[in-house]
């Protein structure tokens, strides 16, 4: 016998999607402020300009790796057929290196 399923869930959940762990955000912050490494403040300076986005991604975890993974790919080809004599090579070079045969999902036998 098969039991329904619910719907679906994101994997993790903030527990007050609303408002951030500002408690805990901010006992981070005087810990890297009272540190003597340069590395903490740096990191602690991150943290604060990427919050929005990186509590965004702890409410949904929804992120844009994949797209992000594409654009390297592209670049990566673009930088090697830059010696393509006609723009319209090096095109051509970079979209099938971004399909997904060209990639190895589809392995047509």
């Amino acid at each position: 016998m098969e039991r329904e399923r619910g719907p679906a869930r994101p994997a993790r959940r903030c527990p007050h999607p609303t408002r951030p762990r500002t408690r805990l955000l901010h006992r981070f912050y005087v810990r890297c402020a009272a540190s003597d490494l340069p590395e903490l403040h740096r990191l602690a300076t991150t943290i604060e300009a990427w919050w929005p986005q990186i509590h965004a991604f702890l409410r949904t975890g929804i992120t844009n790796a994949g797209s992000e993974g594409t654009n390297r790919v592209i670049k990566t080809i673009a930088r090697d057929a830059y010696g393509f004599r006609k723009p319209e090579s090096q095109r051509l070079c970079t979209r099938t290196a971004t399909t997904r045969r060209h990639r190895g999902h589809l392995n047509p036998a």
